[in-house]
């Protein structure tokens, strides 16, 4: 059985380990690997590189993982004093969202990864979402998730994948303000977008929360699923039920 080779977008941050200290380092948090490990694909760690989006071709599914702030400049703002981009990452994902796109490759958003899918399709974000929305329990202190309810649109994507989860994690403090050309099917309980979606495509779906440090990260599994080869037998069939058994590719 071909598990289905699933790629993951990657931070370059100062790291240290052994005797090496404050060393770039192409890294992600291992939950992401592991999360797409679990659900029965292949994880592969794609460092920024904007010069062409040719690795597409040997992609099953693509995971834009979280991170930094997306650079206002992307959307038409000049950056708030308190907003943290990474330029290389956002050059090297674009190139990677276009082309996965281009191929109607199943994509999956997380945090940044949502909102650089807003961006991408022309919409922009909140670069301080307690400044909109009162408070700061969505990214509560340094290093600790907060938690809210969380409700999706009938027939969606997300509620399909997501099937009586009404509860998310949460980290961030920016969010989407303008989808774009996506649809917006999931909110927290203030109004914040927690989902956004393509009905054009085979499986477009961007999450605020992080489904890989979950317990059951259904929003993972579900782009494996969906990112199966044309004629492969099932993935994991312990956990592929955790996301109902419904087809979670949106028609």
């Amino acid at each position: 059985m071909t598990r289905p080779v699933i790629g993951i977008t990657a931070y370059v941050e100062p790291a240290g380990w052994a005797v090496w200290r404050d060393v770039p380092a192409v890294l992600v948090p291992q939950a992401y690997a592991r999360a797409v490990t679990v659900a029965g694909g292949r994880a592969v760690v794609l460092p920024p590189d904007d010069r062409d989006g040719d690795v597409v071709g040997l992609l099953d599914g693509l995971l834009v993982a979280g991170g930094p702030d997306v650079d206002p400049g992307r959307y038409g703002q000049p950056p708030d004093p308190r907003t943290e981009s990474r330029p290389d990452r956002d050059a090297g994902e674009l190139t990677l969202l276009t082309a996965a796109l281009a191929a109607d490759l199943p994509v999956l958003g997380v945090c940044r990864g949502m909102q650089l899918l807003a961006v991408a399709a022309g919409g922009a974000l909140h670069q301080h979402l307690p400044d909109v929305v009162g408070h700061d329990r969505h990214r509560p202190a340094p290093g600790r998730y907060g938690s809210h309810r969380v409700r999706f649109a009938p027939g969606s994507l997300a509620a399909a994948v997501m099937g009586d989860v009404d509860r998310v994690n949460s980290y961030h403090h920016q969010a989407v303000a303008d989808p774009g050309r996506l649809a917006v099917t999931g909110w927290a309980e203030d109004g914040v977008i927690e989902a956004v979606e393509d009905p054009g495509r085979r499986f477009v779906l961007g999450v605020q929360w992080h489904p890989e440090n979950e317990p059951d990260p259904r929003p993972v599994t579900a782009l494996v699923r969906a990112a199966r080869p044309a004629g492969a037998g099932p993935t994991c069939p312990n956990v592929l039920g955790a996301a109902g058994d419904a087809d979670v590719r949106h028609r």
